[in-house]
């Protein structure tokens, strides 16, 4: 029996010999992203506004409670986000609603490690805008808004569905952020 206890020892003591497991590193899913191509809006969801609209994502009406009737959003159906559109008719309200979407970015001050303001004027269109890049795990990385500074007003939040993690959403948010940056520039007032 000793023997055996013995044996038996020296057997599980040889199998443990070797190298230390270690824990492989976190790692990243490998994002592939389609060729940009785009189109203008669909008329028929009859928006005051038209802009070149990325053919890879879905417009649709925003249904939830309190939406109203411009609410739109750009859904990514391959990124699992969605750029949230909320459109307002101007009415010596402009201070006011460009206070609220500073206000809105700034909310993410708490997990933001900065956040990048970018103007946007073009005075032939009348498009006049400001988009924010908000660095570090916050819910929505990128917020904007664009008014005609006379009747319109159009505010746009990029949120994913999934937890904000900056290194692994980079390069989706990098990819977005090329899209909003192209609704900035092919904008047109109805």
């Amino acid at each position: 029996m000793k023997k055996l206890l013995l044996l038996l020892t020296i057997i599980v003591a040889l199998a443990s010999c070797g190298e230390t497991p270690v824990p492989k590193p976190r790692g990243y899913f490998r994002a592939t992203f389609p060729a940009k191509e785009y189109a203008a809006v669909a008329d028929s969801l009859e928006l005051p506004y038209s802009f070149d609209f990325p053919n890879y994502c879905v417009m649709e009406r925003e249904t939830s409670r309190g939406a109203e009737r411009y609410w739109t959003n750009i859904v990514y159906p391959t990124l699992n986000a969605k750029v949230h559109l909320s459109f307002k008719f101007l009415n010596n309200n402009l201070d006011t609603l460009i206070e609220d979407s500073h206000t809105l970015a700034y909310k993410h001050t708490v997990k933001a490690e900065a956040i990048e303001k970018i103007a946007f004027v073009n005075d032939t269109t009348h498009v006049y805008g400001l988009l924010y890049g908000i660095k570090g795990n916050v819910a929505s990385p990128l917020q904007f808004y664009i008014t005609d500074s006379t009747k319109h007003f159009l505010r746009g939040s990029l949120y994913f569905n999934c937890n904000p993690n900056k290194d692994s959403l980079a390069p989706s948010i990098e990819f977005v952020r090329t899209d909003i940056e192209r609704l900035f520039e092919t904008l047109i007032w109805k």
